[in-house]
């Protein structure tokens, strides 16, 4: 018998890795969470960096805030996470909303605001979001665009924190986060209201995690509903038997409340989030959901804006089963049958008795569902796409919003708009295709109910409801309108070779078992941007054919790839899905490149 202690078993050789060094950190709006200290990298220096470029609109951004909490807590003495808040929207780069962006969405970290997108440009950032990984050195070593990637940025964050504790540049401790000082209010960031049998008002107040009756005055709290059940709840709406649909958005699930027994019970969603392959129909409690963020009652079913995957759904409660109603994952605006119309982030519904409204956030827009023969399709009454907003009253086909989130049917079979980033309601008049303005100095407006006569409306972001009387006359509006600003990319003419560079986390592959584990989808705005290439395919690699009589577009990619663990041992490997979807504006000029890389995970070699 041999006595001697094992020889210890060599650590493993760090990975090589593409290093650059990370530009600084500036913003002209300064730092949130840090106590008052503006941060730069050499204060991070010894620490594994995580910089997250989002924005409060995108519905992508917040997923990945969710996705990020874990790793946050389990490395909190060697991972930094950083914030880089990055506009879409005029109304974003208000640095109060900025502020009250990460209250409402509990960031426990360091956020930068970056309102005219310097630390963006610096970065080569090309969509929301994205995730940057600086080492404790001050390198980058990895870039991510979209969801799905905490695992392998976990991955990562081990293997530098070995690799740097060898070294001695690992610096264990705690970071540079300092929570600010709570306010008490009644109400925080509520989003969604309904009108009960009662005469009272049930809100969601989304950053409380929690329902709240008031009274008929609006103000009085008559009981708070669902501590430890709901996580930011959204839409109600009230059902024929007297119970209340929630969505609960963050749970990715829907859930109904009993005001006369007080009973919560899941109807709908796993609790997981829906991700692409994964089922579209089925019996409501086996089929995830993504971020339902309204719901309304309508032709016998509930119907969702399910704002993660930019669809409408419905779900039965006879038959307790769900379905894909209308949209196709893609975001935009196309109308035309259910099955193929795009959407973005749809956040409000309104029924009448012939049409579904929908506020469709990220597009500006309100559209409509309503039945046409057998089928639905698909309309939209304001709006232009994805990139033009402002606030223009006049006819609905040059009409101005910017990000609504309600929408409300009023008696007369118009429609008041709750219009957020303008900090106004609205109204659209199908009778005269009109759109005016209502009200204005409301205060990031989420949604409004009628009651007796007047409007009673979500102020989101002042933390109470405000009663309006609805008035006669229109508010007349100075016009303003907006296009998002981002540079352009200068692409040479004639062939484009499009390249999204994904790069399987260690330890994982591609999943090739049951076919191709990746997709891209291209198209372009205007259509007549691209003479070829156009379509979905399976390789993440794709050539354009420019039309040389157009000298600007915006390209839009969506890009999926699923990645498992590589351990031929294992029967069930755990498997991860990548996606990213970017809108990318193009300048044709006689100098530009002709190849285009858009990073979903890895470093572009």
């Amino acid at each position: 018998m041999n006595d001697a202690a094992p020889a210890p078993t060599p650590a493993p050789e760090p990975r090589r890795r593409a290093r650059v060094r990370a530009p600084e950190l500036i913003g002209k709006g300064g730092w949130l969470n840090t106590g008052g200290k503006e941060l730069t990298l050499a204060d991070l220096r010894g620490k594994c960096v995580v910089v997250d470029f989002w924005t409060f609109c995108c519905v992508n951004c917040l997923h990945v805030l969710d996705e990020l909490r874990e790793l946050e807590e389990k490395h909190r003495d060697t991972l930094v996470i950083v914030g880089v808040h990055s506009p879409k929207f005029v109304h974003e780069a208000e640095h109060q909303a900025v502020v009250d962006a990460v209250e409402r969405y509990e960031v426990h970290h360091p956020v930068l605001d970056d309102p005219e997108l310097a630390t963006w440009k610096q970065y080569a950032v090309r969509a929301w979001p994205t995730l940057v990984v600086i080492d404790p050195e001050g390198y980058v070593v990895a870039q991510h665009a979209g969801e799905g990637h905490a695992n392998a940025i976990r991955t990562i964050v081990e293997e530098l924190e070995v690799e740097h504790e060898a070294k001695g540049t690992l610096r264990r401790g705690d970071g540079p986060y300092v929570a600010p000082e709570p306010v008490a209010t009644d109400l925080r960031f509520p989003g969604k209201a309904v009108l009960l049998p009662s005469g009272n008002l049930l809100v969601s107040d989304t950053t409380r995690h929690q329902l709240v009756e008031l009274a008929a005055d609006g103000e009085t709290v008559v009981r708070r509903i669902g501590e430890g059940v709901f996580r930011e709840p959204q839409g109600l709406a009230l059902l024929p038997d007297g119970k209340v649909v929630v969505a609960d958005t963050v749970n990715h699930s829907l859930r109904t409340y009993d005001p006369s027994s007080g009973a919560i019970e899941l109807v709908a969603g796993t609790g997981k989030q829906w991700w692409q392959g994964s089922p579209t129909s089925g019996p409501a409690l086996e089929v995830d959901l993504s971020s339902p963020w309204d719901v309304a009652w309508w032709q016998g079913k509930v119907w969702i804006a399910m704002a993660g995957v930019h669809q409408i759904w419905t779900y039965d409660p006879e038959s307790g089963t769900v379905e894909v109603a209308a949209g196709t994952t893609n975001e935009g605006l196309v109308d035309g049958p259910a099955a193929e119309a795009w959407f973005a982030q749809p956040s409000g519904l309104a029924a009448t008795e012939d049409r579904l409204w929908i506020a469709d956030s990220e597009t500006s827009a309100v559209r409509w569902i309503e039945k046409d023969g057998d089928g639905y399709v698909v309309r939209t009454a304001v709006g232009t796409g994805l990139f033009d907003f402002g606030h223009r009253d006049g006819a609905a086909d040059q009409a101005l919003l910017q990000h609504p989130l309600g929408v409300t049917a009023l008696p007369d079979g118009s429609v008041a708009i709750s219009d957020t980033y303008n900090h106004a309601l609205r109204r659209f008049d199908p009778a005269t295709g009109e759109v005016t303005t209502l009200a204005t100095d409301l205060r990031e407006p989420s949604d409004a109910v009628l009651v007796d006569g007047d409007i009673v409306v979500v102020e989101s972001a002042r933390h109470r409801l405000t009663r309006l009387r609805l008035p006669e006359e229109a508010v007349q509006v100075e016009s303003v309108a907006h296009r998002t600003k981002r540079e352009a990319t200068e692409v040479a003419p004639g062939r484009l070779r499009l390249d999204v560079v994904f790069q399987a986390p260690t330890g994982q592959k591609l999943d090739e078992r049951y076919g191709p584990s990746t997709r891209l989808l291209v198209s372009s705005t205007p259509p007549e941007l691209l003479l070829g290439g156009e379509g979905t395919g399976t390789d993440l690699f794709r050539e354009l054919d420019l039309n040389p009589e157009l000298t600007e577009g915006v390209l839009h990619v969506s890009a999926m790839a699923a990645s498992c663990d590589d351990d031929p041992a294992n029967e069930y490997p755990a498997c991860h899905v990548h996606q990213q979807d970017w809108g990318v504006p193009l300048k044709v000029t006689e100098t530009g490149v002709a190849r285009l890389p858009l990073i979903l995970a890895g470093m572009d070699g």
